[in-house]
């Protein structure tokens, strides 16, 4: 009883820190596209420095994770969980660093375009809610926003081709257009990741591959 109560908490630990994870990288989103119009490239510094943190933090949860599997031996759900954890955390990592990828741009360039920021804001939006979203189905079992959430994506996809198909050259600088379509294949990027995050969640939840039950 001692050594499962044990067991217990260590996967209630690695659960928490996954949450952590997720609400640092929810955090560098919320900060990232805001950089861009700032008269200081010091906010996306501070964006660019908190990405280490995340990083680290990822390999840690890697490294509880694959010690649990290997001292525990886990069967059935707990090992889905474990082994998902580790899948969420790389995807959180990785839209960490597309926050962290947009907050470069700004030291490069300022962008003051307010429609072409109106544009980006937006698809940073919809990635926010869809990641607040995907925690939400997590926590209360709704596998039907899972659903949902990967079905949103294309409307990021959308606001991307059309932000990088526009003639229009912001400022009419060549350079300027070309970081901001950066800017947008980073949000592209970062709703691609957490489609991935509500595909493992549901494979938590059933059991199933999304793709598989896709097929039937």
């Amino acid at each position: 009883m001692i050594i499962r109560k044990k067991y217990e908490g260590q996967l209630q630990d690695l659960h928490e820190l996954v949450i952590d994870i997720g609400v640092k990288s929810y955090n560098q989103v919320d900060n990232a596209v805001d950089t861009l119009n700032d008269d200081s490239p010091d906010r996306a510094r501070e964006i660019i420095e908190i990405d280490q943190e995340i990083n680290l933090l990822e390999r840690r949860i890697n490294d509880d994770a694959i010690s649990l599997i290997m001292k525990q031996q886990p069967v059935a759900t707990d090992l889905r969980v474990i082994i998902s954890s580790i899948k969420i955390a790389n995807d959180l990592e990785r839209i960490a660093d597309n926050a962290s990828n947009i907050a470069e741009v700004r030291k490069r360039v300022r962008i003051s375009d307010e429609y072409l920021l109106m544009k980006l804001r937006t698809m940073e939006k919809l990635a926010l809610l869809m990641l607040a979203d995907v925690h939400h189905a997590s926590e209360n079992d709704d596998v039907v926003l899972l659903n949902e959430i990967i079905m949103r994506d294309s409307d990021i996809d959308e606001l991307f081709r059309d932000i990088i198909n526009s003639s229009k050259l912001i400022d009419n600088d060549p350079f300027v257009s070309n970081q901001a379509n950066l800017v947008a294949k980073y949000l592209e990027r970062i709703g691609d990741h957490i489609c991935n995050i509500a595909e493992s969640v549901y494979y938590i939840k059933t059991g199933t591959r999304f793709e598989m039950q896709e097929e039937i």
